[in-house]
C-alpha cells in the first residue's frame, strides 16, 4: 500500500530524514518508533505532503505523491498529535465541512459518523463548540474525521496522548477494526510498551535513520535477545546499551 524509498526531506534546507526507507501493506498496523526528534513527525508530514521531499520516492498503491497529490491526500487519513479545530464551528458544522471538503456521500457518510460519535460518547454534543471540549474530547473529534473518510492508508501521530482509558480501549479496538478492513496504518509514538502490543511491524528512526525493520522477532534475531522487550531492543539499536 505505502513505499518509501531512500526519502531525504527536513525544513529550510536541513536534512532531516537520510535515506529512510520502509513499507506498510493493506490490513498492517507499523509502528514508527523513537524517541522526540529522531524524525517521525518529519516523516508524517511528508507522506501526507506538508513538507516536500529533497530526494527518493513516496508511493501508494504505486502511485507517486508528485504524480497525483490531490488523490493522494484524499486516500490519507490523518489523526494528528495536537487537535486543530475551528473555534467558531460546532462539532457538526467541522463533520460537514469534511464531507463537503472532501466530496464524500452524506447519507453513508454520516451513518459511519453516528457509530463513531457513540463509541466515542459525542453523540450528545454535535451542537458544542471546540471551546467547551476538554483536550480528550477534541483528539475524539480528530479521531472521528479521520476515519469518516474510510482511508486507505491511516496515520495517526502520538495516538494516546490526551486520551482517557477507555478512550485508549476504544481507539485501539478501532485501529483492529480498520485493520480487519484491509486499511494500511502507519502509527508514530514513543510509547514503546503500547506498541510493542498492537503493531505488526516496527520503523526503529533515530536521529533521522532507520535502525531496523521488522516485527519483534526481525528485532530479537538482529540483536540476538530472543527474550527482549521492545523498549530493550529499542535502547540497544539506538543508544549502544545492553542489559546486564
Amino acid at each position: 500500500m505505502l513505499k518509501v524509498e531512500q526519502l531525504v526531506g527536513g525544513y529550510a534546507n536541513t536534512p532531516v530524514l537520510k535515506q529512510v526507507s520502509f513499507e506498510v501493506a493493506d490490513g498492517e498496523l507499523v509502528g514508527l518508533i523513537g524517541l522526540n526528534g529522531a524524525g517521525k513527525s518529519t516523516t508524517i508530514h511528508e507522506i501526507t505532503g506538508r513538507l516536500r521531499p529533497y530526494s527518493g520516492q513516496i508511493l501508494l498503491d504505486g502511485k507517486s505523491l508528485e504524480e497525483d497529490r490531490a488523490g493522494f491526500r484524499r486516500q490519507i487519513g490523518f489523526i494528528p498529535e495536537t487537535p486543530s479545530l475551528y473555534e467558531e464551528l460546532t462539532l457538526r458544522e467541522h463533520l460537514e465541512t469534511v464531507i463537503m471538503a472532501y466530496d464524500l456521500p452524506a447519507e453513508s457518510t454520516w451513518e459511519t459518523v453516528q457509530g463513531l460519535l457513540e463509541r466515542f460518547r459525542l453523540s450528545e454534543q454535535l451542537d458544542w463548540f471546540p471551546t467547551q471540549f476538554s483536550k480528550g474530547m477534541k483528539q475524539k473529534v480528530m479521531i472521528i474525521q479521520a476515519l469518516m473518510l474510510q482511508p486507505r492508508l491511516l496515520i495517526v501521530d502520538e495516538p494516546f496522548l490526551g486520551l482517557d482509558p477507555v478512550a485508549i480501549h476504544d481507539l485501539v479496538d478501532l485501529l483492529q477494526a480498520e485493520k480487519a478492513k484491509g486499511t494500511a496504518i502507519l502509527m508514530s509514538t514513543h510509547v514503546l510498551d503500547s506498541a510493542e502490543k498492537i503493531c505488526d511491524r516496527f520503523i526503529v528512526l533515530d536521529k533521522g535513520e532507520v535502525k531496523a525493520f521488522g516485527d519483534l522477532e526481525d528485532l530479537r534475531r538482529q540483536l540476538d535477545k530472543p527474550n527482549a522487550d521492545l523498549t530493550s531492543l529499542y535502547l540497544s539499536l539506538t543508544q549502544g546499551v545492553t542489559e546486564r
